[in-house]
């Protein structure tokens, strides 16, 4: 049965015109929520694709995770390839994309690795919107061997590597490539992931259009965090990066 739907699209929404994009509220609309740990707010990805996309483009997310991208790119009238190592994640953009929508976009679903998108044709995608693992931050899975998110700092910069290469290859010339990742703490010193996955894209060929600052919410200093900023004197990392890379 397709899901019925109440709300489709945020409250007075007004597209992001500036480099500090802050989004208080998760987003409920559609098939929106916040239960896949780690996933990303719909307000990022519809940003995204209203202005780096049209109307029955071709949209990939090859860390689709819990779907928002493709609900998203659904309900714009774009097309969109959801790709993902993890049979669980896959399940869930399942059910996540399960609705009907007048003038909706066309979802392709697809278990893939990130760094072998030989299925794809060179310049064949209008927009990548995507979501990394951070590391091994967050684990998504416990035995999956090609998971990204098991793999520690190093071994991970060396993975992404391949995952630039790929998504400059499938990419059309002169499309955009957006990504958001962040930092991470190590023994009292900031990691700075963000930078270093910059650094290799740009190194696969891209160009930098933004680096767009985000506000992380979920990063309030109260209780322990509280305690401990103050008694190691460290600051929560409160911001992730948000990427937009032209081909």
């Amino acid at each position: 049965m397709m899901k019925k739907i109440k709300k489709w699209e945020p409250d007075n929404f007004e597209l992001q015109m500036n480099s500090v994009w802050s989004f208080k509220e998760r987003g409920n609309w559609a098939t929106h929520d916040a239960k896949y740990r780690g996933n990303w707010s719909p307000f990022i990805p519809r940003n995204i694709i209203l202005r780096y996309s049209k109307e029955k483009d071709l949209v990939l997310d090859q860390f689709a995770g819990g779907g928002t991208t493709l609900v998203e790119a659904k309900l714009l009238n774009r097309n969109v390839i959801g790709l993902d190592i993890n049979e669980k994640a896959l399940e869930r953009c399942k059910e996540k994309i399960n609705f009907e929508f007048e003038n909706s976009g066309k979802v392709k679903l697809k278990k893939a690795d990130a760094r072998n998108l030989s299925f794809l044709k060179d310049e064949s995608i209008d927009l990548i919107c995507t979501h990394p693992p951070y590391a091994n931050i967050i684990n998504y899975s416990e035995d999956i061997e090609e998971d990204l998110s098991r793999l520690e700092l190093k071994e991970f910069l060396v993975e992404m590597k391949k995952v630039a290469k790929e998504s400059y290859r499938v990419l059309k010339k002169e499309k955009f490539c957006a990504i958001l990742i962040g930092d991470t703490r190590k023994k009292g010193s900031v990691i700075p992931l963000g930078f270093e996955v910059m650094q290799i894209f740009l190194a696969a060929g891209f160009k930098l259009k933004e680096i767009i600052i985000k506000e992380q919410h979920n990063c309030k200093a109260t209780g322990f965090w509280k305690t401990n900023s103050i008694k190691y004197n460290f600051l929560l990392l409160a911001h992730e990066y948000l990427y937009v890379f032209k081909k």
